[in-house]
């Protein structure tokens, strides 16, 4: 029979159907124009780069905008430089308003009956001759914590004196507790505050140089350094009164800015040791651009707290959340401009993360040539 007048079986197996337009990837007749279309993508990403650096900086690396912290590096190490330099002289040359707890005096308890204002108390003090006299608070307006310069006499005649002057018409005071701090024990606190900073600064140097490498340690140091000597130096210059709380809220502050700084760290090592053909400063600036919604995620979330605390915690906390307040600002600074500048200008580079094999541990390419297989192969 002949074949063409059956019909079309579709189980038959059909020949392969031909091509007539090329193929798009490159190969064939459209491989010219796919190669000066990816000429003239390049052109433009390299043009938006040029253009993106003459705006304002902002640069894409790997398909990620980069911020450039570090074109500012000079004037801010210089704007760092100077705020230090005018803290220590304002610390030497002015001095702290030291409270009691480092000068010694004399602090009690009062309780009333009813609520009792803070200047009625003050005043009330102020013209029996105690003078200077600090009054806070102790969690409702009918406890306080008075406390005054050092006197003369004893803790029971003060506290008869104190009770005496305290009781209001109407309003009667109980002096719960009284306490007589000395000078001697104020210059062994302080002694023991500087001791405190001092171990901590040198834990933290020790620690991030075991963790990272010295150049970061040295730069993590000399941030934590510049925090502190900001914080303490607004205390001199405005004259604030600086105790206890505040020296706990400097302290806090040494912790605080170090774990941010050591996340800046993390991100430093790992883009150093992942991202090939980059500037060192440009690594900084890839490092601090992806951790700094990180940042100010953190840094705004402990804002909250801090201004909740400078306008609903009382007095006991005030001068301890205006120095975080300015502890915080200074830290996050601190964590872009100094603990980042510093070791990028001790020459920070892609080597001092990479781990180097000593030749005691290189493998041995050992060639075992047995003689009995080489005659079973012949």
């Amino acid at each position: 029979m002949n074949n063409e007048n059956n019909p079309i079986d579709p189980n038959a197996a059909q020949p392969p159907r031909r091509r007539r337009v090329p193929r798009r990837d490159g190969k064939g007749a459209n491989a010219a124009t796919n190669q000066d279309a990816l000429a003239d993508q390049s052109l433009i990403a390299d043009a938006g780069d040029e253009a993106a650096e003459k705006a304002g900086g902002v640069k894409l690396i790997a398909n990620q905008r980069i911020i450039p912290f570090m074109k500012l590096e000079k004037p801010m190490i210089v704007f760092s430089v100077l705020s230090i330099l005018i803290g220590l002289i304002a610390i030497i040359v002015k001095g702290l308003n030291f409270g009691l707890d480092f000068t010694g005096g004399v602090s009690a308890n009062v309780a009333y009956e009813q609520p009792v204002e803070q200047a009625q108390v003050i005043k009330a003090l102020a013209d029996n001759g105690f003078n200077d006299a600090v009054v806070q608070y102790l969690g409702t307006r009918q406890e306080l914590l008075v406390r005054l310069p050092p006197q003369d006499g004893s803790a029971e005649n003060l506290s008869a004196s104190l009770d005496q002057i305290l009781n209001f018409p109407n309003n009667p005071s109980t002096i719960d507790s009284i306490s007589i701090i000395g000078s001697q024990l104020g210059n062994e606190i302080y002694l023991n505050s500087l001791l405190a900073m001092s171990v901590a600064l040198g834990m933290m140097l020790i620690y991030v140089a075991t963790r990272f490498q010295f150049k970061l340690a040295l730069g993590a140091v000399l941030a934590l350094f510049h925090d502190v000597i900001i914080v303490v130096g607004i205390f001199a210059i405005m004259g604030w009164p600086f105790d206890l709380t505040v020296l706990a809220a400097v302290l806090a502050l040494i912790g605080y800015s170090v774990n941010d700084t050591i996340v800046v760290y993390d991100r430093i090592r790992e883009n150093f040791r992942r991202v090939r053909g980059l500037t060192p400063r440009q690594v900084l600036d890839l490092s601090l651009t992806e951790t700094l919604r990180r940042t100010i995620m953190t840094v705004g979330t402990v804002f909250v707290v801090v201004v909740a605390m400078l306008f609903l915690g009382g007095d006991g906390l005030y001068w301890f959340s205006v120095a975080l307040f300015i502890g915080l600002i200074a830290g996050t600074y601190s964590s872009i401009y100094v603990a980042s500048s510093i070791p990028l200008m001790m020459g920070l580079s892609r080597e001092d993360f990479v781990v180097k094999v000593k030749p005691e541990f290189e493998e041995e390419v050992v060639v075992f040539a047995d003689p009995n297989l080489q005659n079973s192969k012949d």
